[in-house]
């Protein structure tokens, strides 16, 4: 035994000597006939060799650095396919090297700040609506210009959302106009929006035209095409999506545990050929018609019935048996897989339902995910291991699943509810990137209330924003009064001097503003009360109602208490509102409450002043909140809104109440107080005349409506949460009782 195995071993390697003598000969024999033919060409002057020569000749040698837009000139004798000069003259290849370091301007955009110019609408071009919602988007943010020379990003009129060759809603010779535009410049500092690209069979990613420099914000990108820093992942929506505002997510309730009806749920097409066919067709293997309901069918096209398989009808036959929407709000999981290309209206739609997104569309990226983490709101699958998705899923516990659910809501109200949410993200992430030692992180982007209202030229520091103070500490320890003063100043007993000094009493009370919107001259300083805080006396730019809300230098705190000149308050009820208020910084904590409601018969809002226990505003007459809604007051709204206020002189309190509630998602919060407020306490001054006035009320009621309108739906939510302090009313002694005076106003 043992003599045949080494006669074995000696065989082989004998073997494997005679095999390396052959071929190190054949080498040896090609490298000296190699070196004759150099050594002779040297001779003839034909060749000097370098010791460089002899290293191996690898065929994707480096090659000399070129900019990207010189290649396609560059001559070169390498073959090149039909398929490859295609790509080469494509839009989305010539510019595939762009970044913003590259291809975009940032001059533009230093000396007017970041502005977007919309081009005029050219006579005789159809636009469809939904890209006609993007532009009015534009036009209607704040970052919108009419004047290009002020612009630092240009937005086509040319409607290029729809670039399948076979749609209605297709521009022809679009490479043409484009090209004419005399702002064009290569694309350079342009941004392109594209909802379809390519059409049967291959639904490539092409947009039919050159872009050359040109951002694109495009939906269903895959992530061999995103330029990252450069282009724009959006989702895919549908032509009914909401121009402004948009429902509200469909999670009522945080229900414990957070299991519904059923674990995963799909239903939609099944392509039986071509792209995006094989990962539906598989979706019968993972259906088990109880728990995990995958439902597709084949029934849709014109000829669906030429092309069907056995499985065809029982598929058409489940398919019916089924109400999507039923499912989609009891199910935990939806499943999101591609279509013919890689984005599906599906995703939208399960976010809005809080049904966890499970992705299975390989190679897609996924929309603002330059910002978004969306590993917090939904599961990122593989197409290859769908068999592995049930499991995958019913392993993540309770906890997690609450977690995601959560946050696929707000995601969805932040940045997907509506066409102007979209296109507003889009903006504010490419404005990060031109400005980015001001852009915001990821904790801004993906906490409440989300990036589009935590605007970061206001500060950088995140404990200077009212949201973030759960994160970071305390909240602020004093608050500055700001009074509002519209009549002048013509007795010492006036309530705005009793009003200063009860403020300025209040042991957490920092400094005191009086803002004169009044048209008689500033008063003398001797006429103001001596205080222990200081007393800074301003004029109210253009003594407009607007002006109450200015982000002033002058006030140093974190929290405001604003005051109209003719509110009654004591220093104890001062005291209590802010102790509360520095539980909800987010909030406007106050006195004064009134409501709003649905009349039917007029179909539209009405606000009320009723004494009743549901409340949806707290005026800004007494009330607490953070200075940021100041600067988000005079940045964020747009000037017709701020232009009705200013012209009517009222209503400013109202649409304070608007911007709160749209940001925070949240009622303002009432705390105690005696019932009577304006209507029997205040002086016989010029502003009670105008709250005696029967047009008040009307100017109030078509305020909300124009609001509302702006907003695109009615932010104000009731509450019924009234704050009062510890043994208030309770039958024990006063001394017990932090707050005592309140129950003896």
């Amino acid at each position: 035994m043992q003599a045949k195995k080494r006669y074995f071993i000696l065989l082989s390697a004998g073997s494997c000597l005679a095999l390396l003598f052959y071929f190190g000969g054949l080498q040896f024999r090609a490298s000296r006939s190699h070196s004759r033919r150099e050594e002779h060409s040297g001779r003839n002057g034909l060749h000097h060799p370098s010791p460089d020569h002899f290293w191996p000749r690898f065929p994707d040698a480096l090659r000399p650095f070129v900019p990207w837009d010189q290649l396609e000139n560059e001559d070169s004798s390498v073959h090149i396919s039909p398929r490859q000069k295609r790509d080469a003259n494509s839009s989305i290849y010539k510019g595939k090297k762009c970044r913003m370091e590259s291809c975009f301007d940032f001059t533009l955009c230093k000396k007017n700040g970041f502005k977007v110019y919309v081009y005029p609408q050219q006579k005789g071009e159809k636009i469809a609506e939904s890209y006609q919602n993007i532009l009015a988007a534009i036009e209607g943010s704040r970052f919108y210009t009419s004047d290009p020379s002020q612009a630092c990003l240009f937005v086509l009129s040319l409607d290029t959302l729809d670039r399948d060759q076979l749609s209605p809603q297709y521009v022809h010779n679009l490479r043409s106009k484009v090209q004419s535009l005399h702002l064009w410049n290569n694309g350079r500092n342009h941004l392109i929006f594209n909802l379809y690209s390519g059409t049967w069979p291959d639904y490539t990613e092409d947009v039919g035209f050159d872009i050359g420099q040109a951002m694109l914000a495009k939906a269903s990108i895959s992530t061999e095409n995103f330029r990252p820093n450069f282009d724009v992942s959006i989702p895919l929506f549908s032509k009914d999506h909401p121009r402004t505002g948009g429902e509200r997510g469909f999670l009522k309730f945080n229900t414990i545990p957070p299991l519904r009806k059923y674990m995963l749920v799909f239903k939609g097409k099944r392509y039986l050929t071509g792209i995006g066919s094989d990962t539906r067709n598989a979706l019968y293997h993972v259906h088990n018609g109880e728990d995990v309901v995958l439902l597709t069918t084949c029934k849709h096209g014109k000829d669906w019935q030429k092309h069907k398989d056995s499985r065809c009808d029982r598929d058409n036959t489940e398919y019916e048996k089924y109400d999507y929407r039923e499912m989609l709000h009891n199910a935990t999981f939806c499943l999101v897989p591609r279509g013919r290309r890689l984005g599906s209206f599906r995703f939208l739609e399960a976010l809005q339902a809080a049904c966890i997104p499970v992705m299975l569309s390989n190679g897609w990226e996924l929309p603002f995910s330059e910002v978004i983490s969306w590993n917090q709101a939904a599961v990122i699958g593989d197409e290859r291991l769908l068999l592995q998705i049930p499991s995958t899923i019913r392993s993540i516990h309770q906890d997690k699943i609450l977690a995601l659910r959560q946050q696929t809501q707000f995601l969805w109200e932040a940045y997907f509810s509506s066409v102007e949410k979209i296109v507003l993200t889009t903006l504010e992430i490419i404005q990060d990137r031109i400005f980015k030692h001001i852009s915001r992180n990821s904790l801004i982007w993906n906490k409440h209330p989300g990036g589009l209202f935590v605007l970061p030229q206001y500060s950088s520091y995140l404990g200077d924003f009212p949201y973030y103070y759960a994160n970071l500490g305390n909240p602020p320890p004093k608050f500055t009064a700001v009074i509002h003063a519209v009549t002048p100043l013509v007795s010492q007993s006036q309530p705005v001097l009793k009003l200063l000094v009860a403020a300025a009493r209040s042991q957490y009370c920092a400094q005191i503003i009086v803002l004169w919107n009044c048209d008689k001259p500033l008063p003398a300083k001797h006429r103001w009360p001596a205080t222990a805080v200081p007393v800074i006396v301003i004029e109210g730019e253009s003594k407009v109602m607007s002006s109450r809300f200015l982000p002033y230098d002058n006030i140093v705190t974190d929290a405001v208490l604003s005051l109209d000149e003719d509110t009654v308050l004591s220093t104890t009820e001062v005291d209590f509102a802010f102790t509360v208020w520095q539980s909800f910084p987010e909030r406007i904590v106050g006195y004064p409450a009134r409501s709003h409601f649905w009349d039917n018969s007029k179909e539209r809002w009405g606000y009320t002043s009723k004494w009743t226990n549901d409340y949806s505003m707290v005026l800004t007459g007494a009330a607490i909140y953070h200075k940021y809604y100041h600067y988000l007051y005079t940045h964020y709204l747009p000037a017709s809104l701020k232009n009705m206020v200013d012209q009517l002189a009222n209503c400013e309190d109202i649409l304070m109440n608007f911007l709160v509630s749209a940001v925070t998602k949240l009622p303002p919060i009432k705390v105690t107080q005696k019932k009577q407020y304006k209507e029997t306490m205040m002086g016989q001054t010029s502003r009670a005349s105008r709250w005696a006035d029967p047009d008040h009320f009307a100017q109030r009621q078509s305020c909300m409506n124009t609001f509302a309108s702006w907003f695109g739906y009615m932010p104000l939510i009731h509450s019924q949460m009234r704050l009062d302090p510890v043994l208030f009313k309770d039958q024990v002694s006063i001394l017990r009782k932090k707050y005592r005076d309140i129950e003896r106003l």
